[in-house]
């Protein structure tokens, strides 16, 4: 049985994480941390999410946590993760990463864990936007840059934090490697007042946040007389959570190394 912790287990996908956690084969609950101060510090984690008790309550220990596990899956926020990362490389406890709006120095030190334990990271856990990803790479890489100009529209619920989205960015990403070039040299993140003509080559975002939208993502390929538009439509976070799972699985007992889910799904 593979031991899974999570950090932040009493969020939105901490809970969702705990209830895929609790209802699959071949995997245990080893725990569940927040940060020190947090209201459901004490509560059983079988009780934190509609379950009968687990006899394990929520800690906030998170180098503990670590101890006890042989994966460890965070959803929290990136400052946390930074901390997160230190803990797993000096245990040697593989890390499932989805948190997004990583800062540079915050990446650096998932980086420099993965030197040390084996980490699963990705702007998106679902299966279906990461075939997305590959699609849109594939889609990018065939069609001329002058010919076809590249847009990219998100939507996500009103308290998301970050934009664009790690999703977004993700596809960017996707986009740029098709082309063979750089993002951070062709991307085109704002627009605001006469801003000329579009450059030919860019990879432009658009960012729309309101209500309760889990996600969605859409991919224009602009040209003269047609456009392709590739789309992805989330309704629930539970596919986030599954897919963390599968990447769960998947990362236990393997060599230090960075990987996505690309690795994960065999799509790399």
């Amino acid at each position: 049985m593979t031991k899974i912790g999570i950090v932040g287990c009493a969020g939105r996908m901490g809970r969702m994480l705990v209830a895929e956690v609790l209802d699959a084969d071949g995997l245990v609950l080893a725990g569940g941390t927040e940060r020190p101060g947090g209201e459901a510090i004490g509560r059983d984690l079988g009780g934190l999410v509609g379950r009968g008790p687990l006899d394990l309550t929520v800690g906030d220990d998170a180098k503990a946590l670590f101890a006890a596990s042989d994966v460890v899956i965070d959803f929290t926020a990136p400052a946390a993760v930074a901390q997160h990362a230190g803990l797993a490389a000096e245990s040697g406890t593989a890390y499932v990463v989805g948190t997004t709006g990583l800062a540079a120095d915050q990446e650096d030190v998932l980086r420099r864990a993965a030197t040390r334990t084996a980490v699963v990271w990705a702007p998106n856990m679902s299966v279906g936007v990461n075939l997305l990803f590959s699609l849109v790479e594939q889609v990018a890489g065939r069609l001329d840059a002058d010919a076809f100009d590249i847009e990219i529209l998100e939507m996500h619920h009103r308290n998301k934090v970050d934009a664009p989205s790690g999703t977004a960015l993700g596809l960017g990403q996707a986009a740029a490697r098709g082309r063979g070039v750089a993002l951070e040299d062709v991307w085109q993140k704002t627009r605001d007042g006469i801003t000329g003509a579009r450059k030919s080559g860019d990879i432009g975002f658009a960012t729309l946040r309101g209500g309760d939208v889990v996600g969605d993502h859409t991919v224009v390929f602009a040209g003269l007389g047609e456009r392709i538009e590739i789309t992805h439509k989330a309704a629930s976070r539970q596919i986030f959570a599954q897919g963390a799972i599968r990447a769960a699985r998947w990362v236990a007992g393997r060599e230090p190394g960075l990987y996505s889910m690309k690795d994960v799904l065999g799509l790399a």
